[in-house]
């Protein structure tokens, strides 16, 4: 039977047959440095799409919508470039998502803010 070895730090392993790791700190510090770039970029989308929730659940909604213009969005930072889905009507209006919230492009630079239930 041939010696195992912690995939992390090299220590010896005791214990179960299909054991990888000493200990959850080495698992935890493979697994982060085996997906580091990745985690990064999903960490900065994630990041991108959780601060346009909250600007958009920062506005009051009456009966589920609102209405508010472009530039109050921009002020406070919102990035119409990250969003998790579109919604199509069958008139051909198209919603755009973050999750439950969403806005609709209206003319003169408005937009309509709603909540999906």
């Amino acid at each position: 039977m041939s010696e195992r070895n912690c995939l992390e730090c090299g220590d010896a392993l005791v214990g179960r047959i299909d054991k990888k790791f000493c200990s959850d700190h080495c698992r935890n510090s493979y697994n982060n440095r085996l997906n580091k770039d990745s985690k990064n970029l999903l960490r900065n989308i994630n990041n991108k799409l959780r601060k346009n929730y909250r600007i958009l659940g920062s506005f009051p909604l009456k009966d589920g919508k609102t209405t508010t213009t472009k530039m109050r969005l921009m002020d406070k930072g919102f990035d119409f470039d990250y969003i998790t889905n579109l919604y199509t009507t069958k008139k051909g209006s198209t919603y755009y998502f973050l999750y439950d919230l969403g806005y609709l492009p209206l003319d003169n630079d408005r937009y309509m803010i709603v909540k999906r239930e």
